[in-house]
């Protein structure tokens, strides 16, 4: 039983390890918001889940249909997220990290 438990806690290291780089690489690469990149791993944890609005085990393929509109708002909404930030960025908005206490600007 031990090496049950030790093989699941490696396995789910390993995948929040994933998780935390895939997150990473979306932020960097397509400069989703962190809003974004929630939504989209709220929508994966729900598809994910066994707990679902329109079961696919009573609906069959009908089912899906719920998982298919989450991760599609998901995807919208971090799209539109992205494509907000790419515009106030253009318009010359700074996003670097936030300056503390008084600035010396002349």
């Amino acid at each position: 039983m031990d090496d049950v438990i030790r093989v699941v806690l490696i396995a789910l290291a390993v995948l929040v390890g994933l998780f935390a780089l895939v997150v990473g690489f979306l932020m960097w690469r397509y400069r989703i918001p962190p809003r974004g990149v929630v939504a989209l791993a709220m929508a994966g944890f729900y598809l994910l889940s066994p707990v679902d609005v329109l079961p696919e085990a009573v609906l069959g393929p009908l089912g899906l249909a719920d998982d298919a509109g989450i991760l599609g708002v998901a995807v919208l909404f971090a799209l539109r997220l992205a494509r907000a930030r790419k515009v106030l960025t253009d318009s010359g908005v700074d996003f670097g990290r936030l300056r503390r206490g008084p600035t010396n600007r002349q």
